[in-house]
């Protein structure tokens, strides 16, 4: 098993990672946090996203990882993390199925190095503990290497971990740069 985590930019790629993955919701948007990143650099992909997700049945489900192949880019895997977008919650349970079939699908094709940013725990509401929890099950004995990109820095700063996020909020509390638990009502 080979899993680094890091502090970077994941679209930056400093480990060359054959592929890229992060949690969608089903319902056809990438407009919030990270996938506003994927759907800007791969936009032919983010239309084909949200033809499955408004197909008729639905092409692209919870638990699923759909592998979309560039010939010029990293691939990316889109996993069905979350039913719906907003204050929805990404699940536990479909982020296992996602991320073992994002294994089972690396090796059928070859796949080799993967990045992943904190997959379900921004906007999916859920603890990262218990998601990197999950991460490191499915992927103790795989022979790949497997980088989780856990802070966003730009890549090269003197200042990682310090600068602000490219990826935009719709959190009026996170534009403030609040802690989550104040925006939740919560006192830390």
């Amino acid at each position: 098993m080979s899993i680094t985590y890091a502090t970077g930019d994941l679209f930056a790629n400093r480990f060359q990672a054959q592929a890229l993955a992060h949690g969608c919701n089903c319902q056809g948007s990438m407009g919030a946090g990270i996938a506003t990143g994927f759907r800007d650099r791969y936009p032919t992909m983010s239309e084909e996203f949200r033809r499955r997700c408004k197909a008729k049945p639905r092409e692209f489900n919870l638990g699923d990882a759909w592998l979309w192949k560039a010939n010029d880019r990293p691939w990316v895997f889109n996993l069905g993390t979350q039913e719906a977008v907003w204050r929805a919650r990404a699940s536990y349970e479909a982020i296992e199925t996602a991320l073992a079939s994002m294994r089972q699908q690396a090796d059928q094709e070859g796949i080799t190095s993967i990045a992943v940013p904190r997959i379900g725990a921004r906007y999916g509401g859920l603890s990262w503990k218990k998601v990197k929890a999950l991460i490191e099950t499915v992927f103790v004995d795989w022979t790949g290497n497997l980088y989780v990109y856990e802070e966003y820095a730009p890549e090269g700063s003197s200042q990682e971990g310090q600068e602000e996020s490219p990826y935009p909020s719709t959190s009026k509390a996170a534009a403030r740069n609040e802690p989550r638990s104040k925006r939740r009502g919560r006192t830390p």
